[in-house]
């Protein structure tokens, strides 16, 4: 039997409960965040019909031109690149989901990359 991380299975129940309440429509779809220690990925998901209708992370290979100091300003361009694919879909509004992490650091400056890029939530 594997051993499990107590701070993972403290988070899953964390995004089990903040998933009870948010859901992504085609009007208004899901932005989810998931970090790793390297990278930081971001969806937009369309959860009625089970699609994701855009991803970005630092392992795009749109992104790997960049030179950015820090994951924060990774995470920040991540969220603006990721807003410009939205787009491109016609996506304007979504429904943020940290993904059971704080609202701080890598999330939060992906958040406002993606406000900077033209997203509303």
């Amino acid at each position: 039997m594997a051993k499990t991380n107590p701070k993972e299975v403290i988070r899953q129940k964390r995004i089990k409960r903040i998933r009870k309440k948010i859901s992504g429509t085609v009007g208004c779809p899901r932005l989810r965040v998931f970090k790793s220690a390297r990278h930081i990925y971001a969806q937009i998901i369309d959860d009625v019909a089970g699609h994701t209708l855009a991803a970005m992370s630092t392992l795009d290979g749109s992104f790997k031109d960049e030179q950015l100091n820090g994951k924060k300003a990774q995470a920040h361009k991540v969220g603006m690149l990721l807003a410009e694919k939205a787009k491109q879909f016609g996506v304007e509004k979504v429904v943020f989901d940290r993904g059971g992490y704080l609202y701080h650091g890598r999330v939060k400056s992906l958040s406002e990359g993606a406000r900077e890029g033209g997203l509303v939530f």
